[in-house]
């Protein structure tokens, strides 16, 4: 996907990063390791919840911008659905993974993969579509006055939140995508919302994406 990167983007990457690892995790997941069962439940559930709040915003505060635009009002219409089919398609992965999760078994874990798999292909046709056809007509708009304010409502409503935000968009992260970040964000900025406020993701996510024995 071509393009100049934008937060937008940032965020779509690391969906793309999380899903790829939980199918992959999943693949080789032990028959009977509850201790890694319950870790990916809860790395899952984290990548439902950063991409619920995602969307969320995006329906509240992104699609009515966009939708004032000339010619923009039946994309968004669009959008709307597809993010209705996510919702959906993510609701079904995190049943998968909660049943998962309880039981440990290999079973479960195969099951768990394809309906991420089956999640990964409904969020993947949306991200694409919005990166291809949504972000031409909001990027003209990103330096206005009314896209600043766009932007500090998509904000996470809390601290903890916040840094829990940052951490988990940072994690896997390749160079030219943390370039673009620094650019944004001031330094000690990340640095303190990732490492300090961001602390429970690296205690409780960040494990199910190291190595395993």
């Amino acid at each position: 996907m071509t393009g100049p990167m934008t937060m937008n983007r940032v965020i779509h990457a690391a969906v793309r990063r999380d899903l790829v690892r939980l199918e992959s995790a999943l693949a080789t997941a032990p028959d009977g390791d509850r201790a890694r069962a319950r870790q990916l439940q809860v790395a899952y559930a984290n990548l439902h919840d950063q991409l619920k709040h995602h969307h969320e915003g995006e329906d509240t505060h992104v699609f009515p911008f966009l939708a004032r635009l000339e010619g923009a009002a039946a994309l968004v219409e669009v959008m709307e659905t597809e993010h209705e089919a996510m919702a959906d398609a993510l609701a079904g992965a995190r049943t998968a993974m909660d049943t998962y999760g309880s039981s440990g078994s290999a079973r479960d874990a195969h099951a768990a993969q394809d309906a991420i798999a089956a999640a990964n292909e409904v969020v993947e046709r949306h991200l694409h579509h919005e990166e291809a056809d949504l972000e031409p007509l909001m990027l003209p708009h990103l330096g206005t006055p009314e896209w600043k304010a766009v932007e500090k409502r998509l904000r996470p409503p809390s601290l903890a939140e916040s840094g829990r935000f940052m951490a988990w968009v940072q994690d896997g992260m390749p160079d030219a995508e943390r370039a673009y970040f620094r650019s944004t964000i001031p330094a000690p900025v990340t640095f303190l919302l990732s490492r300090l406020a961001g602390r429970s993701y690296h205690r409780d996510v960040a494990p199910a994406w190291q190595p395993t024995r």
